[in-house]
This record gives structure tokens, sequence and C-alpha cells, in this order.
């Protein structure tokens, strides 16, 4: 190592800088690595879910020793005037899995936590205290700042972990149940559904979401609304947990500013801090785990190089996702608020296979097509407005 303490130094141990030090750990084991983490834990107090058809073979290999949720018999969607079962395979991982996963996946001394980087530069990490790890290549992972070269709006959530105190039936997940009253929330901006994960016979995380203008999120209120949801379905018992969350919707900006605003020379990007994510759905891992892969394909690179790889994937990767960047533009910007229910209603009515896709961020000319064809769900007036308007700017974030 030339001296230095590792080869590669991690920062921030959320899904993204965990994923890439399991993949270095499986596939380059003689590279020494530093996972890095200003927490008490690894991921933090997250549930993570995709479902199997986002993951290459190679994808799928790297999640294996995960332990996790999994649903091989579908799931579900509601709406007002439309409901339906799909057969995808779905999967779920809490960060407490994630954290022992780690844990017995990475050499000993490679998991520094309870340590808060300072500064990051292309020889190493400094902490706040003065002490210095040294490394050949430092990627950051710390999560995607407030920035105002992104534009866009926001995915609210509060979750709940239940036990109940006897078998509570629910068979699939439910993915989105947008039957939950709308127009309550119409002076939020917001779209709102509950998402509903049968975790075991007598286990339940039930959260409610909302596709918001502003990120705002009012714990007190979506408790509220969870209590009633819960009532209306018959599930009571033992609260396990909860968790909270704003994350980004992209639906425009100027991508090269992004990455000026926050680059470190020498210092590569992952996660949703280098542009890793799904503008639409906010999703992360299908994209963390490739990102992983490629980096531990790389993993020789020097730093300077391995910065400038990521970067250029990161371009890609915008490029690659416009077409849902401009679907959450008509969202949030030709939608009333408390129709926006209709857009997901009509979504969910075409092919599988499409929906799939979708997700995964691999959606094919045809499948871009029919999205677009047919009756629209929202005036084509109010569309191509919020097509031509550039957006709000992501600069304000405010804690969960």
């Amino acid at each position: 190592m030339n001296g230095r303490d590792c080869d590669i130094a991690i920062v921030g141990a959320g899904l993204s800088g965990g994923l890439i030090a399991a993949a270095l750990a499986s596939r380059r084991p003689e590279i020494s690595l530093r996972l890095i983490e200003g927490g008490e834990s690894l991921g933090g107090n997250h549930r993570w879910s995709w479902f199997e058809s986002d993951l290459s073979p190679a994808g799928r290999t790297l999640m294996r020793p995960f332990r996790k949720t999994e649903w091989n018999d579908g799931y579900d969607v509601a709406f007002p005037g439309h409901a339906r079962t799909l057969s995808s395979l779905y999967r779920s991982l809490s960060s407490r899995e994630f954290d022992a996963a780690l844990r017995r996946l990475l050499p000993e001394g490679a998991i520094r936590i309870g340590r808060q980087a300072a500064t990051l530069d292309e020889g190493g990490v400094t902490f706040s205290g003065g002490e210095r790890i040294t490394a050949r290549a430092v990627i950051d992972c710390r999560g995607l700042p407030p920035s105002p070269n992104l534009a866009g709006g926001w995915q609210l959530f509060l979750g709940r972990h239940l036990r109940t105190p006897r078998p509570h039936g629910v068979r699939r997940p439910v993915i989105m149940d947008a039957t939950v009253p709308q127009l309550g929330i119409v002076e939020e901006g917001a779209y709102r559904f509950v998402y509903v994960l049968p975790l075991s016979s007598d286990e339940l995380f039930v959260e409610d979401t909302y596709y918001a203008s502003t990120p705002a999120l009012d714990r007190g209120k979506l408790s509220a609304r969870i209590d009633a949801y819960c009532a209306a379905h018959g599930w009571e018992g033992e609260l396990l947990g909860s968790e909270a969350g704003v994350l980004p919707v992209v639906t425009g900006g100027d991508f090269s500013a992004f990455q000026a605003e926050h680059r470190i020379a020498g210092v590569a990007r992952a996660g949703a801090r280098g542009g890793f994510l799904h503008p639409l759905t906010s999703y992360t891992l299908p994209f963390a785990v490739e990102t992983a892969l490629a980096i531990a394909e790389d993993a020789d690179l020097p730093a300077g190089q391995l910065a400038a790889m990521l970067e250029a994937r990161a371009r890609g990767h915008w490029r690659a996702t416009q077409f849902y960047r401009r679907l959450g533009a008509m969202l949030f910007g030709a939608a009333a608020p408390q129709e926006r229910w209709r857009i997901f209603e009509r979504f969910y009515r075409l092919p599988q296979g499409l929906i799939e896709r979708f997700y995964a961020g691999r959606s094919t000319l045809g499948d871009r097509v029919r999205i677009l064809c047919g009756r629209p769900p929202v005036p084509i007036v109010r569309a191509i407005g919020a097509l031509a308007r550039p957006g709000a700017p992501m600069a304000e974030r405010r804690a969960a």
C-alpha cells in the first residue's frame, strides 16, 4: 500500500457505500478498504425495496449474502377505479440486516463507525478531531445535498413496523394503495398513497407516502393518517420501529453544474451524491448495485481516473433517465394534486414487462411510446407548459 492506511476509503456507509464495500470484499479481496460512517450503525434507519427483475445476474449474486424478505407471488396496487395483482418478484432489505451482513462480509478493521469526516481529498480522509486515514482512492457516498442546480419535487414518507397480536392476513406487498383520501392534502400539493409490506404472518410495515412539491414532512399528521389506515383495516399491535424520509424526485436541472458544485479534485462520488438514482421513483438500490460492481471492476484505477470514470458514468445515467424526468415534470407541473392518482392508475393498466423495465430505468422506445400514447391523464396544454418550465430548484431540504 506504499505506506497508506488502505487502498480505498469509502465515506458514508449508506446503501451505496455499503454495497461498494461488499462488492470489493467479494470480488477484489486483495484490496484493503475502510468503510467510514458518522453514525453508530451502517445503513442508518431505512428499508430498501426492489423488484428481482431490476438486477442483473451479477447484481443478484452481490445481494445474496444480505438477509431480506422475499415475495414470490407478486404484489398488489389499488386505485379508485382500478385494482391489480402483478406477478413480479419483490424484495425488501432493512438497514438492520444490511448492517449485520456488512459486519459479516467485511474484513476485521475495515469498518469505522461514529467517525465524522471533516475533509476529503485525493489522498485520504481527515476527521473532525484531526486524525487522518490515507488511501490510494477516496469515494464519497455521503448522500445527496440540496442543490440549486437540480429541479423537482420530493417523495416524503413515514413508515411504521408493527407486530399484530394475530395473523394480519395480508399475503402480498401492496406497492401503491391510492384509494386513501386525496382531497384533504390538496393544500400540501401532494399525491398520497400507502405502501404495505407483510414481513411475516404477524408483522407489517405500513408507510404513508407523498409526492409533494415541498420537502416539509409533518410527522404528527402522517402518524395520525397511518393510525386511521391501520384502524380501517383492523390492524393494531406492538410498534417495533419507524422511519421517515425525504427523497428527491428530480425533474430537471443542469447536471454539469451539479457535478461541478460538489466536485472535490481526485475524489470519486457514488450513490445519490453522484447522481445515481431513479429520478421519478427515487429508487436507488438497482443503480447502487451496478455502480458497486463497476467500481469493483475498475478498482485498480488511480484516484483521479476513478473519479472521472464515475462522473462519466453519472452523465450517461443522466442522459438515459431524461424520459423519467419529463414524466416527473408533468406529474408536478400539469396534474392537480388531487388528480395525480390518475397518472399512476393509467400506468398500472399497462403490460407488466413495461412496468418492470420502468422501475429498473430500462424503458425501451416502445415502452415510452406506449406510456405517452392514448388519452392523456393530464391536459395537453398544461403538460406542454410543465415541460417548458424549468421547475423548482431543490435547494431546500427539511429534516425528516
